[in-house]
């Protein structure tokens, strides 16, 4: 992989925040949006904002393609 495409990546998900970074790692460890809700203790709605807000920043279409985004830029979901 280019190293502009990996830094390019990087960027993108340094605009997350601290939420959504957590929701980042969940959905991309293979989380449901219902489990991340009910890990939390917050409500599902909240849940799916959050995670609309991940695929926006990172242009994700759906959460099979933040695996790639989150391996490319070296983020593992024990991170926190």
């Amino acid at each position: 992989m280019e190293q502009a495409e990996i830094l390019k990546i990087k960027r993108r998900i340094k605009t997350l925040s601290p939420r959504e970074m957590e929701v980042f790692r969940l959905v991309a460890g293979g989380m449901l949006s219902k489990q991340i809700a009910f890990k939390r203790g917050i409500s599902l709605q909240t849940i799916k904002v959050h995670r609309g807000r991940v695929m926006q920043k990172i242009a994700g279409q759906n959460r099979h393609r933040t695996y790639p985004f989150r391996q490319k830029a070296g983020v593992t979901s024990s991170q926190g």
